[in-house]
């Protein structure tokens, strides 16, 4: 049986929702310079 016949729709949705947890996580708690609008690491619309 191939790996991906394995994952589900739920482990497809829970991984989103991590990565959206994630990234509001590190634009919140990261200085400006990282995540801000002329950001290195993520550029945002602030």
């Amino acid at each position: 049986m191939l790996f991906i016949e394995n994952i589900s729709f739920l482990d497809v949705c829970l991984a989103l929702v991590t990565l959206a947890v994630a990234e509001r996580l590190v634009v919140q708690y990261l200085p400006e310079d990282m995540v801000g609008p002329e950001g290195w690491l993520l550029k945002t619309n602030n």
